[in-house]
């Protein structure tokens, strides 16, 4: 069985969220980490909680800033930056992940003779942060219409960027939209760039590289560098989830 098929929860997001994320396959998730720069966890938020989500976009105190992507040549459609204190379930899959990621994040950076390593527990890496200046929180929430996308970019807020990162797709791709798959490209030296289309339905949740991610070749590791966007939506509204683990400044 491959690492993928180990990734699915049934039934869909059952008891807490932090006992949700320890019952993954983390073996699983870590070996398609390091294959691909992304794994998929399947139904990580229930129906309920993806529709609790989307409603709070129009909340406007629940956000800090709003920005429309094609004012700054980031593509077509908008986002909304949460403010603190973050919605429960932002907050606790922001605790509950990143000491399960951590150990991804300082092997790769251990493997690309990069200095940083990363506390254990999320508080402890927010506190740096904090001590940096970087004192807003991260995760939001992406609006898209028809014909609206995502041009292929990279989440970078700051001198201290935690590697990894992820993203939740809210709505039902049967019933409320259609096109808008989430795209990931990876440029290695002297190569052309190699996209990967990563299927999501409705409270799948896709963990994937901020920036860049070992990979082994004849000579030793080198560094491969990925961006990640969002293709058109060809009708209806797609909402998602994203969460960063670092803050801004």
């Amino acid at each position: 069985m491959s690492a993928r098929a180990h990734l699915t929860l049934a039934p869909a997001a059952t008891g807490s969220i932090a006992n949700r994320i320890e019952a993954l396959d983390w073996q699983g998730i870590s070996l398609e980490l390091d294959e691909r720069g992304s794994a998929t966890v399947k139904q990580l938020l229930s129906p309920d909680e993806c529709s609790s989500l989307s409603a709070l976009y129009a909340e406007e105190d629940r956000f800090r800033s709003r920005v429309a992507m094609q004012r700054h040549g980031f593509g077509r459609g908008e986002y909304k930056y949460f403010t603190y204190p973050l919605p429960h379930v932002i907050s606790s899959l922001r605790t509950a992940l990143y000491p399960r990621l951590v150990t991804v994040a300082n092997r790769w950076n251990s493997a690309m003779e990069i200095a940083i390593r990363y506390p254990p527990e999320h508080d402890d890496f927010l506190s740096r942060c904090h001590a940096a200046g970087q004192v807003r929180p991260t995760p939001l929430l992406l609006k898209y219409g028809r014909d609206d996308y995502n041009c292929l970019h990279q989440d970078l807020y700051g001198e201290h960027v935690f590697p990894l990162q992820v993203a939740i797709l809210l709505p039902d791709p049967d019933t409320d939209f259609t096109g808008g798959e989430f795209v990931i490209t990876e440029q290695r030296p002297r190569m052309q760039s190699r996209p990967e289309v990563v299927a999501l339905r409705q409270g799948d949740a896709v963990i994937f590289s901020v920036c860049h991610r070992p990979v082994q070749g004849k000579r030793g590791v080198y560094r491969v560098n990925l961006r990640h966007g969002v293709s058109r939506v060809r009708d209806g509204t797609r909402f998602t989830a994203g969460v960063s683990f670092h803050d801004a400044e």
